[in-house]
């Protein structure tokens, strides 16, 4: 009896296009895993697809089969060893063959297979293992032929891109390009043992007091060898448990265990991110066959839904602390996911903690990401919501297609169980605003789930039956919710509910085309997605223009990098309602970012002091990363590079954040005339676990000359109400005697700046923007801002390598900010930066 070994296969394979036969077709693949498009280019086969309109040029790959080859390496079994090969994933639809015999269908790009090769490997003698990858776009296609009685609807995408368990975004997305993948898209392995440790996890309870948690170590095993599992739970070099157990006739091995004064896994900015490591050690007469080793958090998830005055509550409870969930959308941060380093990986999440977003959600069109992105949310303490694989559609619902989702959904739970950062598992992204758009059958009432998949509405089974059993069996201590919105059903689902459930808040952009300034009037009680398109950085779009011609804002090539529909006028929309025109490329960059940092700022800001009363739970905007160089509603574009929306939304998402805020009116109804009067309100809201002392300040600051149109406001000792909303104070302005003034608003502890905001007169394009005097001093480190009158959207060109504390800043006359940065040397040329209005006069100093 020997120890497990696994060799990685990463290197030495080729393929080629499957029908093309001559010998020299077959080119060398770099490394496994990978897409088939990363090896044409790397094999100079075809351009970059990201790059100009590549992507038209590329669509051939999609509708052909590829081939993949490797000769396995020559292996020593001995002592009745098993071989088998271990696909981590397989994209999509494969046919595996060793030696020229099949030894594996497999059609879900999200089901690992493993395939016991021992007596198909000849000793001796060459090992050729083959893969073909059939066309997913073609089989599709052939797949709703096969099922005319099913309604084949949705948006994005072809609608045959329902019936193949596929990454959905591959069909092409509002934001992403159409190039079909394929390939041996995770790891690929050569094993041999007498006995593994297929899988470890902890069933576990906390106490209600939460000073102690019980469960039971489980290990299932295989291979029949190992005799005994020795358990071993440990934080960091404290051993908690220590036990062995006999493999049962199931293959289960299991200990009891109690663990006193628990250290709880909390998400950041809440307590420690707590990591127990557990071990199971598979043993044959004292001789350790595998070991496999997780870490692995103690924490208690709640979904509060309570009856309230406003409808039913919708937010997270862990561990007994109420968690304001404000963060962002998670789509694959690459087209090809293979390419994503696991350093990449990080720098995205590591974003998330730096700008203050506690929660991500992993969105349906994408993939059950790879295991780095969860370690990692674990590690630094982002909880995440994770959709299960299914977007914008009416999925069919024939036996085939149910067994596959049920093997996917269990071996994929079974996978990621051990992780704390899962917060709640929901069946799909928008599939029940398909259902509500197209009137399909849907009976809030009918509990029958046989009877759902005779409806035109088939897949309510699996979102309503399927899925919550098994979330249940195998994931019991996480929620789960049928959708992503839903709200409850009733007299319909009415996913646009704002009383209940979760809410895709997409009548700004989207739908009615709202002003930005009402998202606190237009939240529901979790608003899980929202946003508003912004371009990339000037970098970024020269990286994809090629051509100097192109690069002008309505550009084909820069209209062919953005997916969404319409987004001509409705970013020209959102722009010529609240800013002066610019035409030049650059200035109209700056526009769009602007627009979209003032869009999240108030959304934010108005549904986090809406936590006061628990009315909004959480708000996720939609998104934080690219698949591709484009223009989307991503706050951090392809390459990292933030836009100025990224740093608006850390400082509303602060521990402690002050908001002030003069009440709407909408100036295109009132035929820009505006009021007489117009009431604010000032507030602070907080994540704390503890009451502050504060002294806030309010000064009312004329835009034309700096000067200060009435006396400021100063509050000391201002008591801050734990983990939730303090309302301030309230005012009017006089727009008849007073000039427009901005309200700048700061908020101090102990003498210390912790936080500001700035309101301005609505809309900006009314305002006069000359001569505001901008310094922008560079001491080491450290960039010292001020200005003579208040400055609107100061944004720092952001510069790979360089790493800024704060941009997209509000400054206020007599109020120097300091900006730190880290990454530029004092021999670099100084960060460049513009604001609102800096064309109308002098451009400040340096």
């Amino acid at each position: 009896m020997k120890q497990l070994s696994a060799q990685v296969l990463t290197t030495g394979w080729s393929f080629k296009q499957t029908d093309i036969q001559d010998a020299d077709a077959w080119l060398p693949v770099a490394k496994v895993p990978t897409m088939v498009h990363l090896d044409l280019m790397a094999n100079k086969k075809i351009p970059d697809p990201f790059i100009g309109i590549n992507e038209l040029v590329v669509e051939w790959v999609g509708e052909k089969s590829w081939t993949y080859r490797k000769t396995l390496p020559k292996i020593d079994v001995k002592n009745e060893a098993s071989i088998v090969l271990a696909f981590d994933g397989l994209d999509t639809l494969a046919h595996v063959k060793l030696n020229g015999e099949t030894i594996l269908k497999s059609d879900n790009m999200f089901i690992p297979q493993r395939v016991d090769i021992t007596k198909s490997y000849t000793s001796g003698e060459a090992n050729i293992l083959e893969i073909d990858f059939d066309s997913a776009l073609l089989r599709a296609r052939e797949i709703e032929k096969q099922h005319p009685d099913h309604r084949w609807l949705g948006s994005n995408g072809e609608m045959a891109r329902l019936g193949v368990r596929k990454a959905q975004f591959h069909w092409g997305w509002d934001w992403g390009p159409v190039l079909m993948t394929c390939g041996p898209w995770r790891e690929v392995r050569l094993e041999t043992y007498n006995g593994r440790v297929a899988d470890l996890w902890l069933d576990y309870e906390i106490s209600k007091d939460f000073d102690s948690a019980t469960g039971t170590a489980f290990a299932s095993v295989e291979g029949g060898n190992g005799q005994i599992v020795s358990f071993n739970l440990r934080l960091g070099s404290d051993v908690v448990l220590q036990e062995s157990a006999k493999v049962g006739d199931d293959g289960l091995a299991k200990v009891e265990f109690r663990v006193h004064k628990p250290a709880l896994w909390y998400p950041h900015g809440y307590g420690e991110q707590s990591l127990y490591e557990v071990t199971a050690s598979l043993l044959h007469d004292g001789t350790v066959l595998d070991t496999k080793t997780k870490k692995t958090g103690l924490r208690k998830v709640k979904l509060v839904q309570n009856k309230d005055k406003h409808g039913k509550s919708f937010y997270f409870s862990i561990n007994g602390v109420d968690v304001f969930c404000g963060g962002s959308d998670w789509i694959p941060a690459d087209h090809f996911t293979p390419s994503i380093s696991n350093d990449r990986y990080r720098k995205w999440l590591q974003l998330m903690v730096d700008g203050n977003q506690v929660m991500t959600r992993i969105w349906g069109g994408g993939i059950w990401e790879e295991d780095i992105f969860y370690d990692t949310c674990d590690e630094l303490g982002i909880l995440i919501w994770h959709d299960y694989m299914f977007a914008c559609g009416n999925y069919p619902a024939f036996p085939k297609f149910l067994e596959s989702v049920k093997e996917e959904a269990t071996v994929q739970l079974r996978r990621l169980r051990h992780h704390p950062s899962i917060t709640i598992y929901a069946g799909n992204n928008e599939d029940y605003q398909i259902q509500e758009r197209y009137d399909l059958e849907y009976d809030y009432k009918d509990t029958d789930p046989q009877h759902w998949l005779m409806t035109d509405f088939p897949a309510r089974y699996i979102y309503e039956k399927l899925l919550p059993d098994v979330t249940m069996a195998e994931s019991p201590n996480v929620p789960y919710w049928p959708g992503s919105p839903w709200s409850e059903g009733g007299r319909k689902i009415s996913v646009y509910d704002q009383s209940v459930g979760d809410l895709h808040q997409w009548n700004v952009w989207h739908g009615t085309q709202e002003k930005y300034q009402v998202y606190d009037q237009i939240g529901g009680r979790f608003n899980s997605e929202f946003g508003l398109e912004a371009f990339p950085h000037i970098e970024t779009i020269e990286h994809f223009v090629t051509d100097s011609k192109e690069l002008y804002p309505q550009s084909h090539t820069i209209d062919f990098h953005n997916k969404a529909k319409g987004h001509e006028r409705r970013n020209a929309l959102y722009i010529i309602e609240n800013f002066r025109l610019e035409t030049g490329l650059k200035g109209y960059i700056h526009l769009t970012q602007l627009a979209q940092a003032e869009a999240m700022m108030y959304a934010y800001r108005g549904w986090r002091r809406q936590w006061g009363d628990r009315f909004c739970g959480g708000a996720l905007l939609w998104q934080l990363p690219d698949s591709w160089p484009c223009t989307s509603w991503a706050i951090v574009d392809y390459f990292l590079r933030k836009k100025p929306a990224y740093y608006s939304v850390a400082r509303v998402l602060a521990p402690l954040a002050i908001g002030v805020q003069r009440e709407h009116q909408d100036w295109s109804v009132t035929h820009a005339r505006p009021s007489k009067t117009t009431k604010y309100q000032l507030w602070v809201s907080s994540s704390l676990q503890k009451k502050v002392k504060a002294t806030i300040e309010l000064r009312f600051i004329s835009i034309g000359s700096g000067a200060e149109v009435k006396s400021t406001i100063l509050k000391q000792d201002v008591e801050i109400a734990t983990n939730g909303a303090t309302d301030i104070m309230s005012g009017v302005i006089n727009n008849v005697e007073e000039e427009p003034h901005v309200l700048a608003a700061r908020l101090s502890v102990d003498g210390k700046i912790i936080a500001r905001d700035m309101d301005w007169p609505q809309p900006y394009k009314y305002l006069p923007f000359e001569n505001q005097d901008v310094h922008v001093a560079f001491h080491g480190h450290k960039m010292h801002i001020s200005s003579k009158k208040p400055v609107k959207g100061l944004v720092f060109e952001e510069r790979e390598g360089v790493l800024l504390s704060d941009s997209s800043l509000d400054v206020a006359p007599g109020d120097e900010q300091v900006v730190s940065i880290s990454g530029l040397l004092a021999s670099d040329k100084p960060l460049g930066w513009t604001y609102l209005g800096q064309g109308e006069g002098p451009t400040g100093q340096q």
